[in-house]
């Protein structure tokens, strides 16, 4: 049996009714957002986290939400605006989405 091959996430889109305020809540974290349109697709955001992995921020449609999710995020706490004592911290974002931070 050969060595197992690493894993790793390389992409999460979170699709919101509340895009305006997702990309507030996330910018408020310290995620830097460029905004993106390919083709004749919505203009999204897009935000790439140092180990590459890209995280998007899409407008809803019908039928095309992300809702229950558990997401946990390490950042720094002095960039977050207000800024966040160092530990765990539970939050939620504009749409409900239970976003667990890790401020160092």
């Amino acid at each position: 049996m050969s060595d197992p091959k690493p894993v790793g996430v390389t992409l999460l889109v979170l699709y919101s009714p509340r895009l305006a305020d997702c990309l507030q809540f996330y910018q408020h974290l310290g995620l830097a957002f460029t905004a993106e349109r390919h083709g004749q697709g919505p203009v999204h955001y897009a935000a790439v986290f140092p180990d590459g992995m890209v995280f998007e921020l899409y407008p809803a449609r019908q039928g095309r939400e992300t809702s229950a999710l558990r997401l946990g995020l390490a950042i720094d706490g002095a960039t977050a605006t207000p800024p966040l004592t160092p530990g765990g911290h539970i939050l939620s974002d504009p749409d409900g989405r239970t976003v667990e931070i890790h401020a160092a």
